[in-house]
């Protein structure tokens, strides 16, 4: 599929967003002590690593 090129440049950025909190939320677990805050900030990487694979997906066929 042809994105344009905002389109993919959007992406991008959002993906770096996107890392940029999952190594924040990686960093933190290891500082919470709370396990019902714990599990929610597994939840959470769990998430964003699905998503930032939906990304790389999107951005790999955008350079198609």
């Amino acid at each position: 599929m042809n994105y344009a090129l905002h389109e993919v440049l959007e992406v991008h950025e959002i993906a770096a967003f996107k890392t940029t909190c999952l190594t924040k939320s990686k960093t933190m677990k290891a500082l919470v002590t709370d396990q019902l805050l714990k599990d929610i900030m597994q939840q959470d990487i769990d998430l964003s690593t699905r998503q930032l694979q939906e990304y790389a997906s999107i951005l790999s066929n955008a350079k198609k």
